[in-house]
């Protein structure tokens, strides 16, 4: 539960979430931050269960925190989870920034106006070219996307802030926008944030990656029937 009086804001950001599972094992992913204050976040596409009051490590960016585990729940993937975390005590919260700057836009803080665009975590191929012609395109995979931006997993990560043109495909029609590196994991990936798709783009990714999701949802449901 939300304290009285405080202000969410309506992003969501990659980040790396590690820790320990409901089993006592260790754990260390890729996830997905919303629904952010300067209190805490709702976790989206864990891949572990975790138990509420337990700790966990969150890294945005170069930043990182400790978080406690107020609840966890299922999610409608199959094996994925959500948790609402809240920041200990002297901790400071790694997306102070967005939060900041959410706090003064309307769109951000209109919850129940925006809606929200759900990462998937499928293989998606793109293209990633840049402005100087000179330097090799990467075709690779997105192995976590939305209508918003998608995270890929690099052995050799852009910098942050770095400028991008992102090429995709939906069905037979292609696609290309900007992006911009926001977070840059050495030896894991980055997260890219799509910066001049225009919305109804937006929706239409996002319908497919729903479609996508629903499904490999089925599948799974068909194929664990007797």
């Amino acid at each position: 539960m939300e304290p009285k009086g405080e202000t969410r804001v309506a992003a969501e950001l990659p980040v790396r979430v590690w820790g320990m599972d409901a089993d006592g094992k260790p754990f260390f992913q890729n996830a997905t931050a919303s629904n952010l204050s300067n209190e805490g976040a709702l976790l989206s596409r864990i891949q572990h269960p975790l138990k509420a009051g337990e700790i966990l490590g969150v890294q945005y960016g170069d930043k990182k925190a400790r978080f406690e585990i107020k609840w966890i729940k299922g999610s409608a993937l199959p094996k994925g989870f959500e948790a609402g975390v809240r920041i200990l005590p002297s901790q400071k919260i790694p997306w102070d920034e967005v939060t900041r700057e959410g706090k003064n836009n309307p769109e951000l803080t209109r919850r129940s106006d925006k809606r929200r665009f759900l990462r998937h975590r499928v293989q998606f191929p793109i293209v990633i070219s840049f402005a100087d012609a000179q330097r090799a395109h990467m075709q690779c995979s997105a192995t976590d996307i939305g209508g918003r931006g998608c995270y890929v997993e690099t052995l050799v990560p852009l910098a942050v802030d770095t400028v991008v043109n992102i090429t995709f495909w939906i069905d037979s029609d292609k696609f290309l926008t900007k992006g911009r590196v926001r977070t840059s994991d050495p030896a894991v990936g980055m997260g890219i944030e799509f910066t001049a798709l225009e919305e109804q783009i937006q929706k239409r990714l996002q319908e497919y990656l729903d479609n996508i999701d629903q499904g490999f949802a089925k599948a799974a449901t068909q194929g664990s029937r007797p």
